[in-house]
């Protein structure tokens, strides 16, 4: 088997509702999220997954959705706020975790193709969260 890693860095704000801390305000971090591929068999080029299509097609969907914009649930009551001020957002079905966030990056890398076996999404240089699904 091989797998390949690519690392993609975003800047992104979000809060958490029902939670009892710091969290339940708004804040950003600087998010790196370790997109990790794995096949059995290389291309004609000797690659497993390019590393320059991961970041045009994953990379893409980070920037232009996620990166510096606010992440929230459907439903905060702060996204009126944010579009009386045109500020912009990103909304999730999910509470913006880093787990739900590494879920979401997982799922999309998913949808588009990618054999991908984990999303980690390392919301400060000590914490990250991790997505993968039961392999059979």
């Amino acid at each position: 088997m091989y797998q390949v890693t690519k690392m993609i860095s975003f800047s992104y704000g979000h809060r958490l509702l029902n939670y009892d801390g710091k969290c339940k305000y708004l804040h950003g971090h600087n998010g790196i999220a370790e997109i990790t591929l794995e096949t059995e068999k290389l291309d004609e080029r000797g690659i497993a997954v390019d590393f320059s299509e991961i970041k045009n097609v994953v990379g893409k969907f980070i920037w232009e959705n996620m990166d510096h914009k606010m992440l929230l649930k459907k439903g905060d009551p702060v996204i009126e706020q944010l579009k009386k001020i045109n500020e912009p957002y990103y909304l999730m079905e999910e509470s913006p975790t880093a787990e739900n966030i590494a879920k979401m990056i997982f799922n999309f890398t998913k949808e588009k193709g990618f054999p991908v076996i984990s999303v980690k999404l390392w919301e400060t240089e000590s914490s990250f969260a991790i997505y993968s699904e039961v392999r059979k």
